[in-house]
């Protein structure tokens, strides 16, 4: 499914023709289909990334997170290689979720990591924000912290963990437009 908000591109460019280009990635709106692909991404970036974080959930409470929570109630895009020509859905390699201003989630498949996927993601969340994101990193994710800081992020606030289910310590970050 395409929408009008979907953003064809590859690491380096925008796709003029709305396809994305050969070995290209392209951006698109999250469909509710896209619950198990994004689901299994979810959980293979946290253990890749994060191997010191409780799992908390199930796979199974995850899904039903991912289904009736994540995709109904944030505006996701989707990272993708393979799609394009009417066929559905091709194979993601990240998504990034937004709620108003704040970005939720930021995932990336653990092979798709430093192929500017990511930035494309939160340069399509910035350009659907009003001006302003605000999230939170694990204070131990050393890698999103510095992601985050190399793109303008600037932390504002440190947080002893008990905000969150996983206990973690974490990091408030905030990006204005205006810097």
């Amino acid at each position: 499914m395409t929408t009008t908000d979907e953003t064809p591109t590859t690491a380096d460019e925008t796709a003029t023709d709305g396809h994305a280009r050969d070995g290209g990635v392209r951006l698109r709106r999250a469909i509710a289909e896209d619950a198990g692909p994004l689901t299994r991404l979810f959980l293979a970036s946290r253990a890749a990334a994060m191997p010191y974080l409780p799992k908390v959930h199930s796979d199974e409470d995850t899904l039903a997170w991912m289904t009736h929570v994540v995709l109904p109630g944030t505006t996701v895009w989707v990272a993708e290689v393979g799609a394009g020509n009417g066929t559905g859905p091709g194979e993601p390699l990240g998504f990034v979720s937004v709620d108003g201003a704040e970005l939720e989630h930021l995932y990336l498949r653990p092979d798709a990591r430093r192929r500017g996927i990511g930035s494309l993601l939160l340069d399509r969340a910035r350009r659907s924000s009003a001006g302003e994101l605000t999230l939170y990193v694990f204070r131990r994710n050393t890698d999103a912290r510095a992601f985050y800081e190399r793109h303008g992020f600037t932390a504002i606030a440190f947080d002893d963990g008990s905000r969150n289910e996983e206990r973690e310590p974490d990091v408030r970050y905030r990006w204005t437009a205006t810097g």
